[in-house]
């Protein structure tokens, strides 16, 4: 936990994107650091609109600007949803990275004696299909050990309330006047 004379603090470092899932890795984030007397250390990873490559195909630094500013709102407003501010009892710090969630949670969880705390995630085919799993990429490349949340119940509910309603919806007959 420390090199030399110089003491480190052990860090749990947890990805927040404002959804259910990572709100629940927010929670759990901070019970581990409670119970290892250690600091969170909330990560919200974003990209330009259109990502890197639109970006570089047209530049407008005025614009990132004004993304990035939404990046640490949208962090800030995830902490305050989670915890009405900021958590009691903890040490928290908060950092926005530019850049994909997986690769910029595995740089900032760069300790062996870091906890990295990441969301299950949606487990939708279509999200998988669409971008890469971050848990995945985290439990990969990361060295320190990840703990990966599952979807809190209300979500799971939620998905399977969604699904009956559109399975409903495709089976009625529809009424003609």
């Amino acid at each position: 936990m420390y090199s030399g004379t110089q003491e480190r603090q052990q860090r749990v470092v947890v990805g927040v994107s404002g959804s259910l899932g990572s709100l629940a890795a927010l929670h759990r984030a901070v019970v581990e650091a409670r119970r290892a007397d250690a600091e969170v250390l909330a990560v919200l990873a974003w990209l330009p609109v259109g990502g890197e490559y639109g970006y570089r195909r047209s530049p407008c630094p005025p614009l990132l600007a004004v993304w990035r500013q939404a990046a640490e709102g949208r962090l800030a407003e995830a902490l305050d949803e989670a915890f009405g501010g900021a958590p009691t009892g903890v040490r928290l710090s908060t950092v926005v990275i530019r850049g994909e969630s997986g690769p910029a949670l595995v740089q900032t969880a760069d300790r062996e004696d870091d906890l990295l705390v990441v969301g299950a995630g949606s487990g939708s085919r279509l999200a998988r299909g669409l971008r890469r799993s971050v848990p995945a990429y985290c439990v990969k490349h990361a060295d320190c050990p990840v703990l990966a949340v599952p979807r809190p119940a209300l979500q799971r509910d939620l998905k399977a309330l969604r699904r009956r309603s559109v399975r409903q919806l495709l089976t009625e007959p529809i009424l003609s006047a």
